[in-house]
């Protein structure tokens, strides 16, 4: 078989199969056609991450192209708005008959000439927090006080790689802030033992 007979018998050989699998029911060139093909009439199905949320209070929050919720913090700060305590200056509340609710508190964030109480809290308006540049912050996103200092935390946490998501991943989609996971006076979490690996729900499941 010389060459021009090679190279023609290998022609047809293509193009038989080329046109060959274009009519056998159920074939495809490529895994991405399959796909494609059989993703035509998907509908999809209804899913949601409601039932996981509960009856925790939320708020909607819109980080640049990211939409979910978050836990709304005022609701679960007992003594909250902190005006109802705070109608005086700090140094002239302290050693009052008043209940000294925050004497206790050691800050373990930062060295004390990096950062102190007001750092964090307006001493003008102690129902908000403030930024590094004198803004108001609500309490309900001081995740974007901390986002201040840790701006790869804050970018992985909008996209859910940092923190820890309630529910699933589909809508509406909730998450975690920065203080339900830290204690904003100290962050850093402390080393334990791993929580007990439960046999009585391994056996439920099986």
């Amino acid at each position: 078989m010389n060459r021009k007979m090679y190279k023609y018998f290998f022609t047809c050989v293509f193009l038989t199969t080329l046109i060959s699998c274009k009519h056998q029911e159920n074939e495809y060139h490529s895994l991405t056609d399959k796909i494609k093909a059989k993703s035509e009439k998907y509908q999809g199905v209804s899913i949601s991450s409601e039932s996981y949320i509960g009856n925790l209070k939320t708020i909607e929050i819109i980080e640049g192209d990211h939409i979910f919720l978050i836990p709304d913090r005022k609701s679960q700060i007992t003594s909250y708005a902190c005006t109802e305590c705070h109608s005086k200056p700090v140094s002239e509340l302290k050693g009052t008959e008043f209940k000294k609710a925050h004497w206790d508190i050691v800050i373990e964030h930062a060295n004390q000439k990096t950062m102190n109480c007001l750092s964090c809290h307006n001493s003008n308006d102690m129902n908000n927090l403030k930024s590094l540049t004198g803004a108001t912050i609500d309490f309900n996103r001081s995740y974007k006080l901390c986002a201040q200092c840790h701006s790869n935390q804050f970018e992985d946490w909008k996209g859910g790689a940092h923190g820890k998501n309630i529910g699933g991943w589909a809508d509406p989609r909730a998450a975690m802030t920065c203080v339900n996971c830290h204690n904003p006076h100290k962050p850093k979490i402390l080393s334990r033992w791993p929580s007990r690996f439960n046999t009585q729900k391994v056996k439920e499941r099986e």
